[in-house]
């Protein structure tokens, strides 16, 4: 089956986000609403097994701290649009690309293929990311789909389907791409091929169940996607029935 197209995750992925974007940006609005304690990569990292910040500090509050749950949702209310705003407005710009990324995507546009987002992010920050990095393509990638469109991890995740049913196209044609064992075991779900490009926080998760694992982006082709998927769907044919 011919590629047509690519869905990328976002943290970790397309920026190495999570300690110099989200945890900053969690700690800051700890500071503005006087919470009184700040995270340290070492905890924050920890808690990354647990999706979306919301629930880690309610997991925080609860279990740490041992706060009652009333008053755990008032907090995290105030909290959840602070830490966004703050992402959004002053951290996204800090970010760079990873090594690599821009070039393979400008290829993959070359190429005629389409693009996507599926991420576990809240919207608001991935289009403010896109609108930081591409600018210029932005309304290539179609659809975004983040924390508000549906779950994307776990059990119950089903948020590559759902891209899937947007873009009209089947499993077999399309290529995820992730850096974590949950990102990647959502996409296998939903039978996509995957790649996973791993990072520091990832680096020594178990990556089997993918179709190929790299630790850089540099050097990355169309061809080497194109590749992944017609191997996976030699392997499908050849399978006994």
């Amino acid at each position: 089956m011919p590629l047509e197209a690519v869905i990328f995750d976002v943290d970790g992925t397309l920026v190495d986000s999570e300690r110099h974007g989200h945890l900053a940006a969690c700690n800051r609005a700890f500071e503005e609403l006087d919470l009184g304690f700040q995270w340290s990569w070492d905890e924050f990292r920890q808690m990354l097994v647990i999706p979306g910040n919301g629930a880690r500090l309610r997991h925080y509050l609860r279990t740490r701290l041992a706060f009652p749950d009333h008053q755990i949702e008032s907090i995290v209310q105030r909290f959840l649009p602070l830490k966004q705003r703050i992402y959004n407005e002053k951290l996204v710009k800090t970010l760079p690309l990873r090594p690599g990324v821009r070039a393979l995507i400008d290829s993959i546009i070359h190429r005629g293929l389409r693009l996507a987002i599926v991420s576990t992010s809240h919207e608001s920050q991935i289009r403010a990311l896109l609108q930081h990095h591409f600018a210029d393509i932005m309304d290539r990638f179609d659809p975004v789909l983040g924390k508000e469109s549906g779950v994307k991890v776990g059990e119950e995740g089903w948020l590559y389907s759902r891209c899937l049913q947007e873009m009209r196209l089947p499993a077999e044609n399309v290529i995820a791409i992730e850096d974590s064992q949950a990102g990647m075991e959502a996409a296998l779900k939903a039978g996509l091929s995957v790649l996973v490009v791993r990072n520091e926080v990832t680096w020594n998760e178990d990556f089997s169940g993918a179709d190929r694992v790299e630790d850089q982006f540099t050097g990355l082709t169309v061809r080497d996607l194109e590749a992944i998927v017609a191997e996976r769907s030699s392997q499908t044919m050849n399978k006994p029935i």
